[in-house]
């Protein structure tokens, strides 16, 4: 059994937080640049193209994409066959944040009680930590921080199966609509469909991990995928909400089994600057 010390984990999180604030993936930009093509308003492509200076600016100057740099989220894959030493695998990823968040001078966004005293633990811990059991002897670390105006603007409702298509269609674009400028469009739109309400909203999140421009496996899903890309930007919100073709840059959706009885939908917006980074140790 292949062994690592969970110094490395905290190292390569330490990298991921500052990297994954510094620079917009590829993937993201690309669909930056086609949107300005496509983009119709004057004033909205003025900003796509402010947008697209912005994130060259960062990476160039190694300095946030955006001044809310998160909570740090993870996604992790962890092989069955590889055995951590030296320490807790979960603190080693909070220390890891804790290092990038000060090494990379990245704002600290996260508050200890959510209710009441609300007060900043300083360093932007506790991280989220989501583990999966994978086959083989290596670990799969992703980040994704997420910004809280476009969390906030995410929401998820339990649907009966009678609604059908129809029914998930109107709550998404609706969610959406109702958005307006506040998530920073244009967005990408991750949505989950199935499960339980914690699932639901899980595979919401991942399903923004995915490539833009990459559609579901399955053929009707990609088709309701295109379908609500369409009707988003027929809503006329446009970049940053200036008004214009593009206020979202893709939808993904993601399916998970459910009740008989159940059809969750949950909606998670996602910002144009997508930020994500993976490393495999």
């Amino acid at each position: 059994m292949r062994e690592l010390n969970v110094d490395v984990i905290t190292n390569t999180v330490e990298k991921l937080c500052i990297e994954s604030n510094y620079f917009l993936p590829q993937d993201a930009k690309k669909a930056l640049e086609e949107a300005v093509m496509k983009e119709e308003s004057p004033i909205g492509k003025d900003a796509l193209l402010n947008i697209l200076k912005n994130q060259e600016i960062a990476g160039r100057n190694r300095v946030p994409i955006c001044q809310d740099t998160g909570l740090a989220v993870f996604f992790i894959e962890l092989g069955q066959d590889l055995r951590l030493v030296g320490g807790d695998f979960n603190e080693a990823i909070n220390e890891g944040v804790r290092r990038g968040y000060k090494n990379g001078y990245l704002r600290k966004s996260v508050v200890d009680d959510p209710i009441f005293l609300r007060k900043n633990t300083g360093d932007n811990t506790p991280a989220i930590i989501h583990t999966t059991i994978v086959k083989g002897d290596k670990l799969k670390i992703t980040i994704a921080p997420k910004g809280g105006g476009s969390e906030n603007m995410s929401a998820l409702r339990m649907l009966t199966p009678s609604e059908g298509v129809k029914g998930i269609k109107e709550f998404i674009v609706e969610t959406v609509d109702r958005a307006g400028s506040n998530p920073c469009p244009p967005v990408i739109v991750g949505v989950g469909i199935g499960g339980t309400v914690e699932m639901t909203a899980l595979i919401a999140k991942k399903a923004l991990l995915r490539t833009l421009g990459e559609h579901n496996s399955n053929p009707e899903v990609a088709k309701l995928e295109n379908e609500l890309l369409e009707e988003i930007n027929n809503l006329g919100i446009g970049p940053q909400g200036f008004g214009g073709r593009i206020t979202a840059l893709a939808v993904n959706i993601e399916t998970f089994p459910a009740h008989l009885a159940s059809m969750p939908v949950a909606v998670n917006i996602q910002c144009h600057a997508a930020r994500h980074m993976t490393a495999i140790l």
